[in-house]
Parts: structure tokens; C-alpha cells; sequence
């Protein structure tokens, strides 16, 4: 299977876009935003987990990146509440297991450099912000590997970036607000991939703006 498999082409999947299927467990619904292979696949999703649902114990053959959008993603080890952003390396595995609030999560897998082993689990909600590079911008670093870097970044009302080029692509998910350049207008919930070497120059309106950003890890699909 290949959904949105040509990483040379600038991707937008806004909410009204959604198309869930069924996962093979009862209970687990998903968007795939990207795809490339069967069940076991290079993906990235959007995974809505109903109340007191399960999926069974699997490995990350390829490693698990995901952050929490509702409810509680729970698991053997830990619970997840909205915001947690969890990294869990090759080689890993979990059962989750839903409470009563349910769970959606964004999620994207089989996408690990085998040499990034570092397992991760913050929560966002009370995690640091840092003036980022213009005035009305903060950031939150969650990761970095090589030239791959994570991050949620704030912006304040009204706040103006500048004009730049994505080495490596770029990908959004907007998790509150509304998100801007030139090419559009992206309100919470829309997905943006944007390839190597893409430029825009993003800003926000009176709502402001959060997002979650991830950088210079597509180039290895041109």
C-alpha cells in the first residue's frame, strides 16, 4: 500500500480531509496520513483509540514516535495523559491498553535511524518554553538526532517569521489555533509535509497558534 508515498510532493490533510478506517482491532480507528507498505509499514497516522479498548503486544521493528491530542494513552508501563510525546526506539514493544477516557493519537512509525536508541516520554504540558528566533515565538525542544530535529513551537497573536528553506523537508501537525503562510490557512488538526528544500514564510493570526515540528528527516526519501 502507498498513501502520500512521493516525498517530493507537498502534502495538506485538514480535518474536513479525515477518512478513518478500521485498524484489524476492534476498538482502533485511524487516518493515514502516509503510508508505504502493508499492516507492518513506514506510516504516519492519526489513531483514535475508544474506551477500554486494547491492541495486542507488537514490536517496533522500525521504532514508534507519537504524541497524546485527547484522553489517556495507557500501556504496561506508563499512563500518557494529553501531551505526552513518547519515543520508543527499535527493538521495544508495549501492549496499550485504554482507560474509560479513550485516546487519540498522532503517530508515526518505522521511522527510526538505527542508531537512534534514545527512549523518550515528556510531558508537554509541563515541560520548558524558550524564546525562539523572533519576538511572539517560543519553542520546546523534544528531539534531535543527526539532522533530524522535534519540536512544539508557540506562537503568540499576530507573530511574523521569517522567509526560509526546509533542508531535509518539514512536517507540521497543528495542535491549537490556526497556522499561516503563503500557501494557506492550516487550523488545528491539519497535517502539512513539505519536502526537501521547500520554502515558506509562516505567521499567525489573532488566535495564535501551537504546533507540533518535525525537520531535516525526508531528505532520505528524494
Amino acid at each position: 500500500m502507498k498513501i502520500n508515498a512521493n516525498f517530493n510532493e507537498r502534502v495538506v490533510i485538514r480535518p474536513n480531509d479525515y477518512k478513518w478506517v478500521n485498524s484489524p482491532t476492534s476498538g482502533v480507528t485511524r487516518v493515514i496520513l502516509d503510508r508505504m507498505g502493508g499492516e507492518v509499514a513506514r506510516a504516519t497516522s492519526i489513531v483514535l483509540f475508544k474506551p477500554n479498548s486494547a491492541f495486542p503486544e507488537h514490536y517496533h521493528s522500525g521504532g514508534e514516535e507519537f504524541i497524546v491530542l485527547e484522553g489517556v494513552f495507557s500501556d504496561e508501563h506508563k499512563d500518557y495523559p494529553v501531551g505526552s510525546y513518547v519515543r520508543n526506539p527499535i527493538g521495544t514493544k508495549h501492549s496499550p491498553k485504554i482507560g474509560k477516557e479513550g485516546a487519540i493519537i498522532f503517530v508515526k512509525l518505522r521511522q527510526f535511524d538505527r542508531g537512534d536508541v534514545l527512549q523518550k516520554n515528556i510531558n508537554t504540558k509541563k515541560a520548558s518554553w524558550y524564546q525562539g528566533a523572533v519576538p511572539g515565538l517560543q519553542v520546546m525542544p523534544l528531539h534531535t538526532f543527526e539532522t533530524e530535529n522535534v519540536a512544539l513551537v508557540k506562537w503568540a497573536p499576530n507573530t511574523k517569521f521569517n522567509s526560509h528553506k526546509h533542508f531535509g523537508g518539514e512536517e507540521i501537525f497543528v495542535l491549537e489555533g490556526s497556522f499561516h503562510d503563503e500557501h494557506g490557512t492550516y487550523k488545528k488538526g491539519t497535517w502539512i509535509r513539505s519536502p526537501h528544500l521547500s520554502c515558506h514564510q509562516p505567521f499567525s493570526l489573532d488566535d495564535g497558534a501551537t504546533i507540533f515540528v518535525k525537520t531535516g528527516h525526508l531528505n532520505c526519501y528524494t
